[in-house]
């Protein structure tokens, strides 16, 4: 028997929380679950949150590969035209990757966090 989960978080790391809070409510315009002073959770989706945590020894990594958060969406095109206009930093524009049958861009977080907004194609 599998024992129920009911939300999922993933959490990061941050020196400036104010910077990173700044990013994920104005540029991707995530919503404040809870805000526990030093660390804020924001909804991804119904069950599903980002926790940006704030630490004196975290160390931005603007080259980060070991972590990818991917926001999943129909819109891919949609928030990539936001994104733009909220002044993100953008690596490509929209595209299919053959290799796993999805449309997807990426972005980083003032802390070097990989975002990726995706679809799946099949």
């Amino acid at each position: 028997m599998t024992l129920p989960i009911d939300h999922q978080i993933t959490f990061l790391y941050t020196r400036d929380l104010q910077q990173s809070a700044q990013f994920y409510e104005n540029i991707l315009g995530l919503t404040l679950a809870r805000d526990q002073t030093t660390c804020r959770i924001y909804h991804t989706s119904a069950n599903n949150y980002i926790g940006i945590c704030e630490r004196e020894n975290a160390q931005p990594q603007p080259d980060r590969r070991d972590i990818i958060i991917t926001l999943v969406t129909p819109e891919v095109d949609a928030w990539y035209e936001q994104l733009l206009e909220r002044g993100a930093e953008i690596d490509h524009a929209p595209a299919v990757n053959p290799q796993y049958n999805i449309y997807h861009f990426f972005l980083r977080d003032p802390n070097g966090y990989l975002i990726e907004i995706q679809k799946f194609l099949d």
